[in-house]
């Protein structure tokens, strides 16, 4: 390998919105996210809405749903 080339890898810290702390390893510092493996849908088995700036509204009344 050469040298000065390679990005520092380092211990990071991983924050979620749901407030789930996780400790790996990763070139940046700190992480945050808005959905992690214990708040997503796909993974609890739980059906949770996340509006991003009026989508599903914007959707509904394109297609006319209630």
């Amino acid at each position: 390998m050469k040298n000065g080339i390679h990005p520092n890898y380092q211990r990071t810290t991983i924050r979620c919105a749901c407030g789930e702390v996780i400790e790996t390893g990763s070139t940046r510092k700190d992480i945050s996210v808005e959905i992690c493996s214990k708040c997503h849908p796909f993974y609890t088995g739980k059906q949770k809405l996340v509006d991003t700036s009026g989508r599903v509204d914007k959707f509904n009344k394109k297609f006319g749903l209630k």
